[in-house]
């Protein structure tokens, strides 16, 4: 890399100083983990990396093993619990896999395996050396690892955080483009054939359309920490705070499609905005604009603004290509119809109503304090609720006799969204667990803490921007603290919902309310929610 091509406010010493630490991996350390949300991109600087073709089992990455109660066992529960809160036969977390062990070095804690041969044969795994990068793709989109990397001797890897790994693509174009290769190589088509609207395109023209298609970014990648200190500001503050991706009343200058994260979707109303609806990954937006200029030749702009919620990832598309590769091959039935005239105003604002439209204040208020986030939230109708603690209770005879949420929490209207995990469709709180213990399930894609790997660190239960993981102590069968053995200090777990998953009959919350007052609902899309207030 040039140095000089680095500004002096953000220059590439400050980079490697502020942004970068150097590791020191033993052979065997897993360095990241399949399935794991990172935030950081890594560089070989000596050693040997092995990047696992087959699946790894949970229990090897720190996860644990699936189980599920039988019937019976589920019964049992009732009697077999102890008397005291967070109780358990506390062994250290080797039963689990003999093929994984944890070692600590300082403030390093690694997940290693004993024998790497065993469980990852000869021609399962690809090698990486000297001077390769890898983790760049999920550091700089959030998505999930896509393969566990091992140590294969002991190696020495620079660890670079997303924010400076930003400002090496805008300094580095070579290193650009080395990354833009890389992605347009192995995910971009793949990412691309899933949108519905260009799933008839053949191969030859998705090759062609995915090699002019743009990498965008926009909000913040640590948005859980903003969201924490800005959730109290007024709302249309807020609102205008939020990064634009098209603007009401500007050119269209492509299709854009949201990869990752959240937008919103709004129009200017008297001296503010109004939410008409939210995009989620997957979703398009600007394709009905794009679609009316080709076909009348009119130049009509955004009709609504987009605003990032968080941090969104996007691709765009730009609107010469649309019209030239995307458009002509697009069945006549998927085209929409061309927009109301400009001069109609309330067909001007009907053009905004592209999910199932749910109350304007309600969605107003599950946009803001980010609820659509949510793949599993806990909501609450207060005018059925009774305040019986059927749900508390339930919760708790399923969960060592700690329930694993709190009924209360934001409220709008008669709806109480509990303090309980949400199982987000972006889970923030998975980010920098060391031992791999907070993780999602690849069945059912919940967010579950597997109790013996986890250190008591904290790292998810300070991620979490809904306060909805906590941190406990845990106890002997005597109600006694549990104690480390090099502190004395009582040991800490993290414990959170966990949808009741080795539970036959599902959330033990849901089923034990007697006034069907409780669900839990997706609010990724406004659906559910539509379904639930219309009852």
């Amino acid at each position: 890399m040039d140095r000089s091509s680095f500004s002096r406010r953000v220059s590439l010493e400050g980079i490697l100083k502020n942004d970068c630490r150097i590791h020191d991996y033993k052979k065997g350390d897993i360095v990241v983990r399949e399935g794991d949300y990172g935030s950081s991109a890594f560089l070989i600087l000596s050693g040997e990396a092995l990047v696992s073709l087959v699946k790894l089992p949970d229990a090897i990455l720190g996860r644990g093993e699936k189980r599920g109660k039988s019937w019976l066992r589920s019964i049992a529960q009732l009697w077999t619990n102890s008397s005291y809160p967070e109780s358990r036969d506390y062994r250290p977390s080797t039963k689990s896999t003999k093929s994984t062990g944890i070692r600590t070095d300082g403030d390093e804690t690694q997940v290693f395996l004993h024998d790497i041969p065993r469980v990852i044969p000869v021609g399962k795994s690809v090698a990486l050396g000297t001077g390769e990068i890898f983790g760049e793709l999920s550091a700089l989109t959030r998505t999930p690892r896509s393969a566990t990397v091992v140590a294969n001797v002991e190696t020495r890897v620079l660890e670079i955080r997303w924010q400076g790994f930003r400002e090496l693509l805008k300094s580095a174009p070579q290193l650009k483009a080395h990354v833009e290769s890389l992605y347009r190589q192995n995910s971009l088509k793949a990412h691309l054939r899933e949108i519905d609207l260009l799933k008839h395109l053949s191969s030859d023209v998705l090759d062609a359309v995915a090699n002019e298609t743009q990498f965008e970014s926009y909000g913040s990648f640590q948005w859980n920490q903003q969201f924490k200190s800005t959730s109290q500001q007024d709302i249309s503050n807020r609102i205008l705070a939020e990064p634009l991706i098209a603007e009401e009343g500007c050119y269209v200058d492509g299709l854009v499609l949201i990869r990752n994260g959240f937008a919103r979707l709004s129009r200017s109303h008297g001296d503010g905005h109004q939410t008409i609806a939210y995009l989620g990954k997957g979703q398009v937006s600007g394709f009905r604009e794009l679609c009316h200029n080709w076909k009348t030749g009119e130049q009509r702009p955004w009709m609504l603004s987009l605003r990032a919620v968080g941090y969104v990832d996007v691709l765009k598309i730009p609107v010469s290509v649309v019209e030239r590769l995307v458009l002509p091959n697009v069945p006549v039935q998927h085209l929409p119809d061309p927009l109301p005239t400009a001069d109609s105003n309330k067909a001007n604002r009907r053009t905004g109503t592209r999910q199932r439209s749910i109350d304007r204040n309600l969605m107003e208020f599950l946009v803001d304090k980010r609820h659509v986030n949510g793949t599993e939230a806990m909501v609450i109708d207060l005018d059925r609720c009774t305040r019986c603690d059927d749900c508390v209770r339930a919760c708790a005879s399923t969960h060592n006799n700690n329930p694993r949420f709190i009924r209360h929490g934001e409220k709008h209207d008669h709806w109480m969204f509990a303090t309980a995990c949400m199982h987000c469709l972006d889970p923030v709180c998975m980010i920098g667990c060391p031992t791999g213990a907070i993780g999602r399930t690849e069945e059912s894609g919940l967010v579950t803490i597997n109790d013996e790997t986890c250190i008591g660190c904290s790292t998810c239960a300070n991620s979490c921007p809904y306060q909805n993981i906590r941190m406990v102590e845990i106890n002997d069968r005597n109600g006694l603290p549990i104690l480390s053995n090099e502190t004395q200090s009582p040991i800490m777990k993290a414990t959170k919902c966990d949808l009741c998953a080795d539970q036959i009959t599902g959330p033990a919350c849901q089923n034990a309310c007697p006034h069907d007052a409780l669900v839990r609902i997706d609010l990724t899309t406004p659906d559910a929610m539509q379904a639930w207030t219309d009852r």
